[in-house]
């Protein structure tokens, strides 16, 4: 089981790579679906997601092969380097630790592109991603002073991109979250009038009271 630094540094590299993964997936979504005016369909996605892990773990297979060939080169020479990379038999235990950390990784994405639920999750973190630019992009265009479609040249082209915009839409998550506001004002509304009602008969307690004093006077 690999412990200290050499798991976090495999932890960090995975966690960069499924950034860049994640990054290609949105931009493959922002394609297929806004320039290309496709449907969002997540088990295309994943096949993306899939591709684009494995394509970063090549690059870590690569990455550690270029060190294991290093650390071969560098073994039993002792002269003074000449340059950064010019490395001696000094660096062999860091080149092993780093081609070691690249190997994990590698195998790490590989496991991944196994595992349905990851694969869904960085999809789903992607599709949120290219919701988020789009929306972004609507919202600074709609700033520029509420422009008229005979003013804005590309006012065609945004349109066709804020209709297939929709299809970006959790329209699950919309209606999760207008189901919750609608809880969240239905207990408001129960916690008004259960207020209303104490009130009422704190009025009538009182009332009483005053009664019973104006008898007794």
């Amino acid at each position: 089981m690999l412990v200290g630094r050499t798991a976090d540094a495999i932890g960090e590299g995975v966690a960069i790579a499924t950034a860049a993964a994640k990054l290609a997936v949105k931009n493959q979504i922002l394609v297929g679906t806004i320039a290309r005016g496709g449907v969002f369909e997540i088990d295309h996605y994943m096949d993306v997601a899939r591709t684009a892990l494995l394509a970063m773990a090549k690059e870590s297979d690569e990455e550690a092969e270029r060190l294991v060939a290093l650390r071969k080169r560098a073994k039993g020479r002792h002269s003074d380097p000449h340059g950064t990379h010019d490395y001696r038999d000094r660096d062999v235990r860091n080149l092993r630790r780093r081609a070691r950390q690249s190997t994990g990784v590698a195998d790490r994405l590989r496991k991944m592109t196994e595992e349905p639920d990851a694969l869904r999750a960085l999809v789903e973190d992607a599709r949120v991603a290219a919701w988020g630019d789009v929306r972004g992009n609507l919202d600074r265009r709609l700033r520029v002073e509420a422009m008229r479609p005979d003013q804005d040249p590309d006012y065609e082209r945004m349109r066709d991109a804020r209709m297939q915009a929709l299809k970006l839409v959790d329209l699950q998550a919309l209606s999760s979250e207008q189901r919750a506001r609608r809880k969240r004002e239905k207990a408001a509304e129960k916690a008004a009038e259960k207020e209303a009602a104490k009130e009422l008969a704190r009025s009538e307690r009182s009332a009483r009271r005053e009664a019973r004093h104006a008898g007794d006077a």
